[in-house]
């Protein structure tokens, strides 16, 4: 059996960030135990693309935010080819638990033959606003 070894993550004199987590080692990967919430990124080619995939998310209750960052440039191999395209960056705001069916809606709806869709684990943050990501229909 391969050993997991601990590491410190994320101290802040002594307390860790609301939402932090302990980060562990298994076979040289590092892996996050306990992280609530996730930053998931997605680019899609144009307006249209984006305002789609950001309300469907956030009116299936998929995610709490999406920002759209317009005009982002990406550079790129494809099919053995240096490619570059004006892109627009989604950052969806979300519950760990939600990424499975966000992938989901994204590959749904993504015109592009291979999306980007990356999971960051968010490792602290504004207590109040996570409480809010938690549960965004809660707010009065």
């Amino acid at each position: 059996m391969a050993s997991v070894s601990k590491s410190a993550a994320y101290p802040v004199r002594g307390q860790r960030a609301s939402g932090a987590s302990e980060v562990f080692r298994y076979n040289g990967r590092l892996l996050m135990k306990g992280h609530r919430y996730q930053l998931v990124l997605t680019t899609c080619p144009d307006t249209q693309a984006a305002e789609g995939i950001a309300k469907t998310l956030v009116g299936e209750r998929l995610a709490a935010c999406v920002n759209i960052l317009p005009l982002t440039q990406s550079i790129y191999l494809w099919k053995g080819q240096v490619e570059s395209a004006a892109e627009q960056l989604l950052l969806i705001k979300s519950m760990v638990n939600r990424y499975g069916a966000i992938q989901k809606r994204i590959l749904e709806l993504h015109p592009y033959e291979l999306p980007e869709v990356i999971a960051v684990p968010i490792a602290g943050g504004f207590s109040d606003y996570l409480a809010w990501l938690r549960n965004p229909d809660k707010t009065q």
